[in-house]
C-alpha cells in the first residue's frame, strides 16, 4: 500500500520546531541498558555521553516500564566519584545524606538545582567569551575580572567560589534560623548555639 505524500498546511508552516525526541532506553536484567532508537546495547559510558551532548532520555526496566534514570545516573556520578578526582568531599555527601528525612529536604534540593544552573550558565558565558581558551583556574580569574562587581561579590575572590560558597552559607543558615524561629522545637531544628 502507498502513502501518499502531503504538502505542509500553514498551521505546520508557521509551527515551532518539534522538541527532540526523547530516547527511551531499557535496562534488562541482566543489567544491560538497550538504546531502542539504534537497536543496540549500550554502556554507562556512552548514557554519560548522552548526558555531556545534552540529548533528552529516559531509561526504563525492560519489564515493568519503571522509570530507572535517576539510578542509571547516580550510578554513572558513583563512578565518576571513585575513579579520578573526586567533585564531593566526604564532609558535602555526609551534610547531603543528613538531609534526607529532614524537614529541610526538599528545599535543599531545590537550593543545590538553582545553584547548579546558575554555576552552568556562568560556566557557558564564561566559555562563549572565551572561544578556544581552556576552563582552567587562570583562564577563569581573567573572566570574573571582566564581570560586574556583583557578579564578582557572588563568585568571592582569586579565581574561585569562595563568596559564592559563602553566600550559599549564610542563605542557608538564614532559612534554618527562620525554620527555628517557625517551629521551635520542631526535630531536625535544634535551636542555636
Amino acid at each position: 500500500m502507498a502513502t501518499a505524500r502531503r504538502g505542509k498546511t500553514k498551521a505546520e508552516e508557521g509551527a515551532a520546531p518539534a522538541e527532540p525526541e526523547l530516547r527511551i532506553l531499557k535496562k534488562y536484567p541482566n543489567r544491560r541498558l538497550y538504546d531502542t532508537k539504534t537497536s543496540s546495547y549500550i554502556t554507562l559510558a556512552d548514557v554519560k555521553k548522552m548526558v555531556l551532548d545534552g540529548q533528552a532520555f529516559e531509561v526504563r526496566d525492560a519489564k515493568t516500564a519503571e522509570d530507572l534514570t535517576r539510578a542509571i545516573l547516580l550510578q554513572i556520578i558513583l563512578e565518576e566519584e571513585t575513579g579520578g578526582v573526586p567533585m564531593f568531599t566526604t564532609q558535602s555527601l555526609e551534610q547531603i545524606i543528613r538531609f534526607y528525612g529532614h524537614a529541610m529536604q526538599g528545599v535543599m534540593g531545590e537550593y543545590l538545582e538553582k545553584n547548579m544552573q546558575t554555576f552552568s550558565e556562568m560556566q557557558k558565558k564564561f566559555v562563549d567569551q572565551s572561544p578556544g581558551l581552556a576552563f582552567s583556574p587562570e583562564t577563569w580569574a581573567k573572566f570574573m575580572g571582566t564581570q560586574s562587581p556583583m557578579m564578582q561579590g557572588l563568585m568571592g575572590g582569586m579565581g574561585g567560589m569562595g563568596g559564592y560558597v559563602e553566600q550559599g552559607k549564610n542563605l542557608l543558615e538564614q532559612m534554618t534560623e527562620q525554620m527555628q524561629k517557625a517551629f521551635p522545637g520542631m526535630p531536625g531544628f535544634p535551636p542555636k548555639k
